[in-house]
């Protein structure tokens, strides 16, 4: 006989259940906990993906402006064309769309029709197109009554200078962010926040209609006023392109000009360099015409190297050993330390035996007694050698040191090098201390070198050298200012100012004679170093050629610092080539920044006269109108009165020129230009006068020791009016600099 489940069964049963149903319980709180706690975030995000759909919108990137809101770098406003196919009726609309598009703005057709495959309301067919072309496309949509291709506005970056500044300003990426230069280093000041359009999906992942759309505006960037003077860069470039060019230089060349008191960049350029509008592509012919020899791995390997090298910045990037330059540097630290005076005295019979080994002076004759400040006119290496033995290993890593040579600058921009120099351990060998002191066997960039000598200069004061002025908002408002940092005392004033000083007598009386620049106070300093670790065959092939050159020498504002790496054509010598660089930049800098000349009565003796107009007056008159000037004159006809002159009245022509009267109606005569560069003064002032022309002297002159006419303006060969004014500018031969180092 069947009987039910007893009692105790039951109870045993419902306890079962009940923990069965407690457990389930407990697992689904972990489960809900889990998911609303643990995995909140992750779930979220999943489900933001799922649901809605961003589209990011391109900030406008701040502008960049040089110290006088010249715009060196802009974004312009250009459009994103996308198109939705879930708006297009049928594939005959499709069709249409593509064949349309396809040629305004040359993209593939095919490309085209399988992006429209796709149930979406968004896709790009082609961003950054310019009006002209955002206004056809408007134009086809409009025609063809077209409701699915649609334009955004976006930016794109311009440079409105193209070359101008461009390893120094840098470029922007596809997507607008810094790449190089100021661009890079300063991309999250100049990006600004982008913004987004959040769409929703549908159940199937295919956009909702527009009004499930939500824009969120881009907050734009701020922009850039640089320390850079758009005119003082333009002044550098044109310079040291020329110089490239005139003097063959193969590895580049570079300029910096700084204000020495505030360490404020006003020009720095690097030369050969690129265009920034189009920055990938290999500015150098002669490099671009070997790349297209070049096919698959090989090409694109070699156009990086290319690209890379052409958008690196010389003048921060790029250790040199500095040559004769840094003797500045050893003078004023031996000043400062008292180990010599001015008044200190040396004599070099053309060279130093140093532990052994015989150490020349550029002068194999030698210079003689001479005192401290010849020797630092005469460039002379016995001498500086002999001032750095006394300046001891330990003082002159000190200067060194404090200088700011063992250490980057700061400098705001990307690539700064470091400097390779001897530790104090290796000075204690007296080569290496001797070699030292007058600028080899170590390597400092530019940037380094021009911060150490503005401290010599400008009263002691080491200054941290600054690229950027101040950071505006879209409203011109000043959201940061980089004012002067001074990073330490170096020497004192009065060091410095003799320093200064005996910087301009190698300009007036000694080495830099070809920088002089008349009714200006010039300083400056030769340089030509050896690549020591290029050597063939354990002999020096390639040089770099240098000269720094700053103005007035009686009170320092300005500093322009040229190298030319590996000239080969003319001299090596920084006298020669490097100087007249810097003495024509300076020239025209000093003008321009309203610095008036003082001319002293032995220039204003030499100094061009402003001819008179005689046009219309009685012939005797006009000649005794000349005379009295100073001017020659000749007289061609038998008239009475004067019916042209040249040169015109108002031009200016060199005291003691010619001025050619007509007094009959006839043209005046035309005479072709001789070529007199390479000759002496006195040559090429006999062939300019002998073919009936005036010649303005510039340059260092004919009077202040050998020299060679180094260029003519007009050109040889050029026709030009009889009595017109030849410049011709001249340069000393003599090779004032240190080399040869060793024997």
């Amino acid at each position: 006989m069947l009987t039910g489940p007893s009692n105790t069964m039951r109870k045993r049963m419902f306890v079962m259940m009940a923990g069965l149903v407690l457990l389930g319980f407990i697992g689904l709180i972990g489960r809900l906990f889990y998911l609303q706690v643990v995995a909140n975030d992750d779930l979220q995000k999943k489900a933001t993906n799922q649901q809605l759909r961003t589209t990011e919108i391109s900030p406008k990137r701040g502008t960049i402006y040089d110290r006088n809101m010249n715009i060196l770098a802009k974004s312009a406003t250009v459009w994103t064309v996308f198109v939705s196919p879930a708006d297009i009726e049928d594939d005959k609309e499709k069709e249409l769309i593509a064949s349309g598009l396809s040629e305004i703005l040359e993209v593939d057709k095919q490309d085209l029709l399988d992006k429209m495959k796709n149930n979406t309301y968004y896709e790009i067919v082609k961003k950054k197109i310019e009006k002209d072309v955002a206004d056809k496309v408007v134009e086809f949509v409009t025609e063809k009554n077209i409701t699915a291709v649609h334009l955004v506005e976006d930016n794109k970056r311009y440079y409105p200078n193209n070359n101008l500044a461009s390893t120094v300003i840098g470029f922007t990426g596809t997507d607008n962010q810094g790449l190089a230069g100021i661009e890079a280093y300063y991309d999250k000041i100049l990006t600004g926040t982008a913004g987004k359009i959040v769409s929703a999906k549908n159940a199937w992942g295919t956009d909702m209609p527009f009004k499930y759309e939500q824009m969120y505006d881009a907050k734009d960037g701020n922009s850039l006023v640089l320390t850079i003077d758009n005119v003082i860069q333009y002044f550098l470039e044109n310079n040291l392109e020329m110089a490239v060019e005139e003097y063959g230089v193969e590895n580049r060349a570079a300029a910096i000009a700084i204000d020495v008191n505030t360490g404020e960049i006003l020009g720095m350029a690097t030369k050969p360099d690129f265009n920034l509008n189009e920055p990938f592509e290999i500015s150098d012919p002669a490099i671009k015409e070997e790349l297209e020899k070049l096919t698959g791995e090989a090409y694109s390997k070699e156009l990086r190297k290319q690209q890379e090298a052409q958008w690196r910045n010389k003048c921060i990037s790029d250790p040199y050993e500095p040559g004769s330059v840094f003797k500045i540097i050893t003078a004023s630290s031996a000043l400062e330390e008292g180990t010599d005076t001015k008044d200190s005295q040396f004599f070099c019979n053309g060279s130093l035996t140093v532990a052994g080994r015989n150490i020349s002076c550029w002068k194999h004759a030698g210079h003689g007694a001479e005192d401290f400040t010849h020797a630092l006119m005469n460039s002379c290496n016995p001498a500086f050698m002999a001032i750095g033995a006394k300046l001891g290993p330990e003082n002159y890593f000190k200067y060194f040191k404090a200088y700011g040579l063992t250490e980057l600058t700061g400098i705001d921009l990307p690539g700064e090098a470091e400097s390779i120099y001897h530790p104090l351990s290796d000075l204690q060998g007296p080569v290496e201390l001797a070699v030292s002191s007058f600028g080899q066997t170590f390597k400092v960039t530019p940037i380094q070198l021009i911060t150490a000598v503005s401290a010599a200069i400008n009263g002691g004061k080491l200054v941290q050298p600054h690229i950027v002025k101040q950071v505006v908002d879209a409203d011109g408002n000043v959201v940061k200012d980089y004012s002067t940092t001074v990073k330490r005392e170096v020497i004192s004033e009065e060091v410095s100012n003799e320093i200064a000083l005996m910087l301009e007598k190698v300009v007036t009386e000694g080495s830099g004679r070809n920088a002089y620049i008349a009714g200006y106070r010039i300083g400056g300093k030769t340089g030509t170093s050896e690549k020591i670790d290029q050597q063939v065959n354990g002999q020096v092939v390639d040089f770099i050629s240098s000269f720094m050159g700053f103005a007035p020498a009686d009170d320092p504002q300005i500093a322009v610092l040229v190298l030319l790496d590996e000239p080969t054509k003319a001299s090596t010598f920084g006298s020669v080539i490097a100087a007249p660089v810097v003495g024509s930049v300076l020239s025209e800098t000093l003008s321009y920044m309203g610095i008036e000349p003082q001319y002293t009565a032995e220039e204003l003796e030499k100094m061009d006269i402003s001819v008179p107009n005689v046009v219309g007056r009685k012939r005797l008159e006009g000649q005794n109108d000349l005379n009295l000037l100073g001017l020659q004159c000749r007289i061609v006809g038998n008239g009475e009165t004067i019916l042209e002159q040249i040169p015109s009245g108002g031009d200016s022509i060199p005291r003691g020129g010619t001025v050619i009267i007509y007094t009959e109606e006839s043209s005046s005569s035309k005479v072709t230009v001789p070529d007199v560069v390479g000759k002496s003064g006195q040559e090429a002032n006999q062939e300019i006068i002998n073919a009936g022309l005036n010649i303005r002297i510039a340059g260092s002159g004919i009077d202040s020791g050998p020299s060679t006419a180094a260029k003519q303006e007009p050109a040889a060969g050029e026709e030009v009016d009889e009595g017109t004014v030849v410049t011709v500018t001249f340069v000393t031969e003599e090779p004032v600099d240190q080399l040869p180092v060793t024997q």
